[in-house]
């Protein structure tokens, strides 16, 4: 069965950091692209942040530009998710997400974590 596994959230005071993990298990996700995603209480996901299979491209929302990076660990079957100064606006339920070819359109990503929840707190 093929699982993605996010890890990493929780509480955090505004301008503090976090990062998050998502582990991949039940097949290999080596040559997807990864995706990182969030949902607000009343609002659709969003992309964040997306990673090609190597590494070699990475794509932000213009929100967190400047303050995620999205990298990747291909021998470890992980896709990493830090986040620096964080607002309370960044709170939500983050999700990470594969698919064959880097995209940032929710709809095109096949495979989802169960996600994890981020709360910035003022």
């Amino acid at each position: 069965q093929v699982q993605l596994v996010e890890s990493g959230g929780g509480l955090v005071q505004a301008g503090g950091s976090l990062r998050l993990s998502c582990a991949a298990s039940g097949r290999t996700f080596s040559n997807y692209a990864k995706g990182w995603f969030r949902q607000a209480p009343g609002k659709e996901r969003e992309f964040v942040a997306a990673i090609n299979w190597n590494g070699g491209s990475t794509y932000y929302a213009d929100s967190v530009k400047g303050r995620f990076t999205i990298s990747r660990d291909n021998a470890k079957n992980t896709v990493y998710l830090q986040m620096h100064s964080l607002k309370p606006e960044d709170t939500a339920v983050y999700y990470c997400a594969a698919k064959r070819g880097v995209s940032v359109q929710v709809s095109e990503y096949n495979y989802w974590g169960q996600g994890t929840q981020v709360t910035v707190s003022s």
